[in-house]
């Protein structure tokens, strides 16, 4: 794997709960460097990145909040993210908020796109995030990444996606809370779902391993975005959007475990820790232990599967 770049992303605009623009710091107090360091890779930290100033811009969605922040933070972060990815980094971007994504993953489709290969999306979450800036009722913009990834009509006040990503390139895990008219844009799209009744009833690994072969075949490149509220509360509370019956400590380490073996992942995301919200910093250091195992760490070397 090439070297790890953390860019840390103090992003809370996209809600209306205080508390995610600290996570960077959790993610570096919990030793997120200090744990991709032992597994033999190298780390450069960028620091943290700084709101560009804001340009006026307007929705004709009443409801919608910190709109200028919202774009500003995209800006900032499809240039930075396609930096690291320019200069051969794994870049790991430490939220802050799910609107971090609008950026993230737009750097990817960018640089994936200057490559001559696709992007696939893997999204692990307890929301399907596919509102738009027009169609959200809460007006918050951490509810709309999937969407502006996808291609949906809406954000004229965003830098266009460089290369809407095809339904049939995203994935979704964990999902649990979905509003009705996400729901309906998302069967529109045939967006493939796998949400905790597909798990519950088939397991994590066949459908994750069908859609990394899928990657693997068509030599993608893959952006995992990774919000805390995969994870079920009771293990990772430090989120604002708890949806009980999340994903349990020994599935997500082998949803991480698995993408560590298919050597597929080229860009993380790490997003909505509320470090406020934590209980002595149990959550945070259990996204960084799902980073070291995202990056090698096991119990027991196991000889990796014939691709």
């Amino acid at each position: 794997m090439p070297k790890t770049i953390l860019i840390g992303a103090p992003i809370d605009s996209g809600q209306q709960r205080p508390g995610c623009l600290m996570g960077p710091a959790a993610y570096r107090v919990a030793g997120l460097a200090r744990e991709i360091a032992a597994e033999g890779h190298g780390v450069e930290d960028w620091g943290d990145l700084a709101l560009p100033p804001l340009r006026d811009v307007a929705c004709a969605n009443p409801v919608v909040h910190s709109l200028a922040e919202t774009v500003g933070w995209t800006e900032i972060l499809m240039d930075r993210v396609d930096d690291a990815l320019s200069e051969g980094g794994f870049p790991i971007i430490m939220g802050g908020d799910h609107s971090l994504a609008l950026g993230s993953a737009a750097a990817a489709a960018a640089f994936a796109a200057r490559q001559g290969r696709p992007l696939f999306l893997l999204w692990l979450d307890a929301h399907s995030d596919f509102h738009t800036p027009l169609t959200t009722t809460s007006g918050n913009l951490h509810g709309t990444p999937l969407a502006y990834i996808a291609g949906r009509e809406g954000f004229d006040t965003f830098p266009p996606f460089p290369a809407p990503v095809p339904a049939a390139r995203i994935c979704m895990f964990g999902i649990r809370s979905v509003d009705p008219a996400e729901q309906a844009a998302m069967l529109e799209c045939d967006i493939q779902v796998n949400d905790m009744r597909v798990i519950d009833e088939h397991g994590i690994v066949a459908p994750l391993r069908a859609f990394l072969k899928k990657c693997r075949d068509e030599a993608g490149m893959l952006h995992v975005s990774l919000d805390v509220d995969f994870l079920d509360p009771a293990i990772a509370p430090a989120v604002g959007t708890t949806v009980p019956g999340g994903t349990t400590f020994r599935e997500a380490h082998l949803v991480m475990e698995l993408l560590h073996e298919s050597g597929l992942v080229t860009s993380l995301d790490l997003v909505e820790l509320n470090p406020f919200l934590d209980d002595r910093g149990m959550t945070a250091r259990l996204m960084v232990d799902l980073v070291g195992s995202l990056m090698g760490k096991k119990v027991f070397d196991r000889p990796t599967r014939s691709k």
